[in-house]
């Protein structure tokens, strides 16, 4: 037979049912459901009869209702026995459910909801549960949607938005924001394409340095800039009027830093896995680009990925020979769970392929710097630049 504590239950199941109902200005239903099977055993019946009605309505003046009926038992003769239980008002499923509070403070903050943003209606039923989890910032949340709606990608950085919350308010609550102004504001002010907040709604953001050597002083020249390295924000590198040059991205600091001087060339410090960010340079589509990483399993995953954004990028002292001339300073690797690479030539996934079954590395800066100096001389000068 059923318990006090498992109507309960059934109670707090039909709560957010009830709340999209209420929502939708649906008038309450009493809920019915039978009072289960009987105890066969007379002191557990009797037991569990008096807990059901001593905790029904009747005697608390809240809850649910116990329909009784006469039954005539073979074993215990004719008895009063529940039949069926029922929660007759939404004030009873309230109580009975213990959300009778929290169910005040949801009409308060719909109804502030309403008032505020009315475009947000469509989004409020299959919310009931975000409504409850945020009830104590609705006014500040509600604040930095309008401000949205009246500023579209303002071009800000989150501390400047003229907005009165707390400096950290935004950072600390982008996943309700973004549901909240994924629904509110106009798609075309909206790049969905983008996970991070500042990127979707058009914020200024803490971008992250690129840092490039202009291998030839007379790209600086041309630009008015009397730099040969630099550091600078991605977005500020992707101005640079660089398109058609030749480029070599690597791994190593002190590569990078000993990278000769070459006519029409730069060079980028690599990011490893975080390459991806250089998708945003538009100019580098133009290059002819060479990556230059650790011969091992990660570096050739890596040239992988940057063939997904640079189909024209060629591997440079990534091959056989190399790794054969420099055997003497491989070192064990990290183990890696791959079997094939999409983008990579048939020569460069035989290597790959070696690499990642014995879990050996080559760091790039154990090969020498004459060696690589000498090849890199080769492959800048083997054919015509793009440009």
């Amino acid at each position: 037979m059923i318990s006090p504590d498992e109507i309960a239950t059934r109670a707090q199941r039909a709560y957010v049912p009830f709340l999209r109902d209420w929502l939708r200005r649906v008038p309450f239903t009493s809920l019915s459901f039978p009072a289960g099977t009987l105890p066969t055993d007379y002191r557990t019946l009797q037991q569990e009869v008096e807990l059901l009605l001593a905790k029904a309505k009747k005697r608390r003046g809240f809850g649910y209702q116990v329909e009784q009926q006469m039954r005539v038992m073979r074993a215990f003769g004719t008895q009063s026995l529940p039949e069926r239980i029922t929660i007759e008002s939404a004030e009873d499923l309230l109580r009975l459910a213990g959300k009778t509070d929290e169910f005040a403070a949801f009409q308060s903050d719909v109804a502030l909801i309403r008032a505020t943003l009315p475009q947000l209606e469509s989004w409020l039923e299959p919310n009931v549960q975000r409504i409850i989890e945020y009830h104590n910032v609705w006014p500040d949340l509600l604040a930095v949607c309008a401000y949205f709606l009246a500023h579209p990608r303002p071009g800000l950085y989150l501390r400047e938005l003229p907005v009165a919350v707390h400096t950290k308010f935004i950072e600390g609550h982008t996943a309700i924001l973004r549901r909240l102004l994924d629904t509110l504001l106009p798609p075309t002010t909206i790049a969905y394409d983008e996970v991070q907040f500042e990127l979707r709604y058009g914020l200024r953001y803490d971008e992250a340095l690129v840092r490039l050597r202009l291998l030839d002083p007379a790209l600086g020249l041309r630009m008015g800039l009397p730099l040969t390295d630099i550091s600078a924000p991605i977005s500020q590198i992707a101005e640079l009027a660089l398109g058609g040059s030749d480029c070599i991205i690597v791994e190593n600091k002190l590569v990078f830093l000993t990278l000769p001087a070459l006519t029409g060339a730069i060079a980028i410090f690599g990011s490893g896995f975080n390459v991806e960010r250089l998708n945003t340079l538009h100019w580098l589509r133009t290059c002819r680009l060479w990556y230059w990483g650790d011969l091992d399993a990660q570096g050739f995953q890596i040239l992988a990925q940057v063939r997904r954004y640079f189909p024209q990028a060629q591997s440079f002292l990534m091959d056989k020979a190399t790794l054969d001339a420099f055997r003497g300073f491989v070192v064990p690797g990290t183990p890696c769970a791959i079997n094939e690479l999409p983008g990579l030539t048939a020569v460069e996934q035989a290597l790959f392929t070696e690499l990642a079954t014995t879990t050996l590395r080559l760091e790039q800066e154990r090969i020498s710097f004459h060696y690589a100096q000498e090849q890199l001389h080769h492959v800048l000068t083997s054919r015509p630049s793009s440009s």
